[in-house]
């Protein structure tokens, strides 16, 4: 049902029946975003998602069940870039890939250097998809880019958990939703720490996340 209907929307989908054959299909390179459903045969979603991402960075979207919070954390915690609680519609399904490949795929438009985002330590090439932190590459899932790129815009300030879900996962933030903060404590763990033992994103109390160059 739901390839149907994404294959009405214009968009090109492959069917795999477990994660074995799944992990096959999102490594072959023929695709822009795998939809990975928790229960499978073989291997389960988050098997499935931890073989994606020891050779990928591809955007990922998890089907979960209704109410289960644990397999959405410990999913975002791998990698995943959103989840979705089944049952779920083929419109929501669609309205989320639509969101993330609009932030994750190039444009068209040569790269232009004045584009690129310096910050302190950071360096970010949204053309490119590309991250630096101390001239050393820093390796992010399409939606930690998008979250660090909002926060790298607006370095020195801080940026409330709405915006961040809008501007990183394309949708508005959800009650009680926790996948920004697993995605900040991410983004933290790669980047590192300054000298000082100081993480260059910071908690700022009631507002949000707050990247700070130095």
């Amino acid at each position: 049902m739901l390839k149907n209907y994404l294959e009405r929307e214009g968009y090109s989908v492959g069917l795999a029946g477990d994660g074995e054959a799944g992990v096959r299909e999102a490594l072959s390179g023929h695709y822009a975003i795998a939809v990975v459903d928790i229960m499978m045969p073989r291997m389960n979603g988050i098997e499935t998602l931890m073989a994606i991402r020891a050779h990928s960075n591809m955007p990922v979207i998890m089907l979960t069940a209704k109410g289960d919070d644990t397999d959405r954390i410990v999913g975002l915690e791998i990698g995943a870039d959103d989840y979705i609680p089944k049952p779920c519609t083929p419109r929501e399904l669609t309205a989320r890939i639509r969101a993330i490949l609009r932030r994750t795929i190039p444009t068209k438009d040569s790269v232009d250097p004045a584009a690129v985002i310096h910050a302190g330590a950071l360096m970010m090439d949204p053309q490119r998809r590309v991250v630096e932190w101390n001239g050393l590459p820093v390796e992010l899932t399409s939606t930690e880019f998008n979250v660090l790129e909002t926060l790298a815009r607006n370095v020195g300030s801080p940026v409330s958990k709405k915006i961040l879900s809008e501007h990183g996962l394309g949708r508005p933030l959800a009650r009680f939703d926790r996948s920004i903060d697993v995605h900040v404590s991410s983004i933290r763990h790669k980047l590192g720490q300054f000298i000082d033992g100081r993480s260059p994103i910071v908690t700022v109390y009631r507002l949000g996340y707050q990247l700070i160059a130095e």
